[in-house]
């Protein structure tokens, strides 16, 4: 065993290299925190799999600089609709096609390979940031100083250890981090085989259309997904006796097309069974080990939302990580981490859930619930994003918990680009506030004044994942936001 005082030390450790762990790793770039990465496979993985991101995972790509690269690689989505067994609408679930107030497109369709080589290759800006490939973490030994990180550098046989402060395991829905922590699954019930299919086209197919289209026919549940370029995709229920290998070979997968496509139209890049789950793990936090992704979630694909919770856990905790790694707060701080966290992601996985319910046409009722009937028309589906849970908002004030708005600025920008990666006081002008504060007014965006005044507040301080931790109606709640964020006081863990 070596010396832990000759070993390399990191701030952090991130176990896994997927969209997740690489977005991690940006934002603790641009923090300045000391990480690397340790990811099994030699190369990104070359098939789709996730297809789908919306404006807050945008937020978060414009944060860590990687947007307008990110940009050339995505499609906008119409949204999604839900036909029955003989194509009459159930539920219309459209996506305006406008700027959101997140100053992004609600919904963007993507290639998974290409958007994760963007994130990569942004790695590179961070001299402080460092990727190991081909290299299989086995084993991790926590103390009171730090984390012994053991690995296995595959390409050679080699074992190495490194030392870190914390590791975050971004490992997926088999994680090792989360063996190590030792936390049970809760299972919110949803288990489903689904035969998932990639084509390309090979000629022009625009009766496909844009929309995702939901299949609600009782005989076999399917899904159709528009991707990027020539890509298509379809996912297909496998019924109970079925086998899982029979059913995603060449024969049967084009036997199950016949009704959009043939062999004529596209060729097959992939067919697999994939069995959904929906489950979260009860403990994302044990001392220095932590969760993110799939390895503390796994929701059915019904809603698009299981990568882009991923990213917000990344955006929620990096900059925690840095607050605490920098001396700025306890590591307590780190606790509000899960109970923000995992009370909104379990609202977006009950929510899939019940689109699954439509979409296999067993609780078409309790689906339909989720949106508002209409007069002799299908459901319009509104989904609105969860507030965190309990942590660092200050529960008793205005917009707690509630994403803010980025502000178009004067200079025609965007506000984030501005304010960065930090806490944020919105105000109408800066009269009166302690010097050190950053501070967005009506003076650099016209947007901010009249945000303030339409929720009836005089100030809102923003996080840097961009959560409102609180607003106030009067000065004594403003005093109370500034206190909040003033450096001489403790980050509490929770309010």
């Amino acid at each position: 065993m070596q010396d832990k005082s000759t070993l390399e030390l990191f701030d952090v450790v991130i176990v896994g290299r997927g969209p997740v762990g690489a977005t991690l790793a940006n934002l603790l770039g641009l923090c300045g925190v000391r990480t690397l990465v340790l990811e099994r496979e030699a190369r990104t993985y070359h098939l789709p799999r996730a297809v789908h991101f919306d404006d807050e995972c945008m937020r978060v790509f414009q944060t860590i600089g990687l947007a307008e690269a990110i940009l050339p690689h995505v499609i906008l989505s119409p949204g999604m609709l839900f036909l029955d067994a003989d194509g009459k609408m159930l539920l219309d679930w459209s996506r305006p096609q406008t700027l959101t107030p997140m100053g992004w497109n609600l919904s963007y369709r993507f290639h998974q390979p290409e958007l994760e080589d963007v994130l990569i290759a942004g790695l590179s800006r961070w001299p402080h940031v460092a990727l190991r490939n081909r290299c299989d973490v086995f084993a991790l030994d926590q103390d009171e100083t730090g984390v012994r990180v053991r690995y296995e550098d595959l390409s050679n046989g080699t074992l190495s250890e490194v030392r870190a402060r914390y590791v975050i395991g971004c490992d997926g829905a088999r994680s090792l981090v989360r063996r190590f922590i030792g936390s049970g699954m809760d299972d919110l019930g949803f288990h489903e085989r689904w035969l998932v299919i990639d084509v390309l086209l090979k000629r022009d197919r625009n009766d496909l259309g844009d929309y995702s289209i939901q299949h609600c026919d009782p005989r076999r549940p399917a899904t159709y997904v528009r991707g990027t370029g020539t890509r298509r995709r379809w996912e297909i229920t496998v019924l109970p006796g079925e086998d899982s290998q029979e059913v995603a070979q060449p024969a049967k997968v084009w036997e199950l097309l016949s009704r959009w496509i043939t062999p004529d139209d596209a060729e097959l890049e992939r067919a697999a069974v994939y069995t959904f789950h929906s489950v979260i793990a009860q403990q994302w936090r044990s001392g220095r080990l932590l969760l993110a992704g799939d390895s503390a979630h796994q929701t059915p694909p019904f809603l698009g939302q299981g990568m882009c919770a991923g990213i917000r856990d990344a955006a929620n905790l990096a900059w925690k990580l840095a607050a605490v790694l920098h001396g700025r707060a306890e590591a307590d701080l780190l606790d509000t981490y899960q109970s923000e966290r995992q009370p909104h992601v379990r609202q977006f996985i009950e929510l899939a859930i019940r689109l699954g319910g439509v979409i296999n046409t067993k609780a078409i009722e309790a689906g339909l619930a989720a949106g508002e009937a209409r007069e002799n028309a299908p459901v319009k589906l509104e989904v609105k994003k969860p507030l965190l849970g309990p942590g660092l908002a200050l529960g008793d004030l205005p917009l707690a918990g509630h994403l803010a708005p980025q502000f178009e600025l004067k200079d025609g920008r965007r506000s984030d680009d501005m304010v960065g990666y930090g806490d944020v006081l919105l105000v109408e002008n800066a009269a009166a506030l302690p010097p050190g504060i950053k501070i967005l007014t009506s003076d650099e965006s016209n947007g901010v004044g009249r945000w303030l005044r339409e929720h009836g507040i005089i100030a809102a301080l923003v996080r840097p994942d961009r959560y409102v931790r609180g607003a106030a109606r009067n000065t004594g709640e403003l005093a109370r936001l500034i206190a909040a964020i003033t450096p001489s006081t403790h980050v509490p863990s929770a309010a």
